[in-house]
């Protein structure tokens, strides 16, 4: 392969590349933010599980 013609194929694949890179920084600014929903989900879990848990009754000293 001439270098010419690897240099090509670099500027080629380059360009994709930031193509690439371009359309997936607009899609992460449209996307809803997971990590925000992630920590508001297992926020509830953890209500709910206080929640359904039995209360605890204190032994009684006599």
């Amino acid at each position: 392969m001439l270098p010419e013609q690897h240099l090509a194929l670099h500027h080629t694949r380059a360009a994709e590349l930031r193509a690439e890179a371009d359309a997936d920084r607009r899609a992460a600014e449209i996307r809803p933010r997971k990590d925000v929903r992630a920590r508001i989900g297992w926020t509830l879990v953890e209500v709910g599980l206080r929640l359904a848990s039995a209360p605890r009754t204190a032994a009684v000293a006599t």
